[in-house]
């Protein structure tokens, strides 16, 4: 069933950043931060091609070097302020401009490196199994008590603070983690949006869920990668 569809990943991998200059090159535990994500895909059968879309040429430069397919994307949609949907849409048409028949998008963060393949391969499979036409990867956050701050005042959102429910009675919730998004051409025209029409989700441990937005999040998630994710893969 797979093999029959094909799946294409679009890494959007923008030049500039507020946080950290040149983010997506950046080195972290040894490699540009977008390789990463490149490696990941590129282990999965089930996926056709993994393209890089950025308005940086070094970036570009580095997506190569790790076998990716490469888009240019014009100033205008790599802006700060520039919605990721509008992003996609360029590399689609771009894509299809080669004569690439598109299927299935998996929308890989390159900020997110924390990572396996398994983690994708499986948001693959529950995504065709399921005939869904968009999935987002989600991680079971627990029993956390969420509040609001408006103005001077604190409010509880999840949960009635009058009424503390016990650990065991606490519904369970799930974050949307930014790790990956799988759907289809069509949802992301018909919506105008990555989620829509029948959506499914695809677990990963809540540790994966972490991203480098800051300079501190690079040692924060080396960390984690070195002792969870590169110590098993020497082990094996």
């Amino acid at each position: 069933m797979t093999d029959k569809k094909k799946t294409h990943v679009i890494i959007l991998a923008r030049g500039g950043s507020k946080g950290i200059p040149k983010k997506n090159i950046i080195d972290f535990c040894g490699k540009p931060l977008v390789a990463w994500s490149i490696i990941q895909a590129k282990k999965i059968k089930e996926i056709s091609k993994v393209w890089v879309s950025s308005d940086n040429n070094d970036i570009l430069k580095v997506a190569r070097k790790y076998g990716a397919e490469t888009i240019k994307r014009p100033k205008y949609l790599a802006t700060s302020k520039t919605k990721p949907i509008f992003a996609w849409l360029h590399a689609i048409e771009k894509i299809k401009k080669m004569g690439n028949t598109i299927d299935v998008i998996i929308a890989l963060q390159s900020t997110s490196p924390v990572r396996e393949s398994k983690d994708i391969k499986n948001g693959i499979r529950k995504f065709l199994k399921n005939n869904y036409d968009s999935l987002f990867s989600a991680s079971y956050i627990g029993d956390f008590y969420i509040w609001r701050k408006k103005g001077n005042s604190y409010s509880s959102i999840n949960y009635d603070y009058k009424n503390r429910p016990r650990r065991q009675d606490f519904e369970k919730q799930y974050v949307e983690n930014g790790s990956f998004y799988i759907f289809k051409p069509t949802t992301l025209k018909k919506y105008q949006n990555h989620l829509g029409g029948r959506i499914g989700t695809s677990l990963m441990e809540f540790w994966k869920s972490f991203e480098i937005d800051e300079r501190d999040d690079v040692k924060f998630l080396e960390i984690i990668m070195k002792n969870y994710l590169l110590k098993d893969t020497k082990r094996r």
